[in-house]
């Protein structure tokens, strides 16, 4: 999950770079905006690696889909009402 946030920020990176450098901007000025971008990139997916561990945004995303808490709109009498056998069936 990091690889893909990794490989996305350098693709975006480099097509930002291309653009720079098309504009016409100085050659230095975007290798010094690609140099220092891109380590702030690799700092930052090792950062969120070291606080989140291995497998930790993906168990972000899913406790994002969970629900925080269930509702039982039946009374409390009839929760804990046994069943006969005939209406189980």
């Amino acid at each position: 999950q990091y690889l893909f946030i990794f490989c996305g920020g350098l693709l975006a990176l480099f097509v930002l770079f291309v653009i720079l450098y098309m504009v016409g901007i100085d050659q230095w000025i975007c290798i010094g905006f690609g140099a220092a971008s891109s380590s702030l990139l690799v700092w930052q997916t090792f950062a969120l690696n070291a606080r989140y561990g291995e497998h930790g945004l993906m168990k972000m995303g899913a406790a994002r889909s969970h629900p925080r808490y269930l509702i039982n709109r039946r009374r409390i009498p009839r929760l804990f009402k046994r069943q006969r056998k005939e209406e189980r069936q």
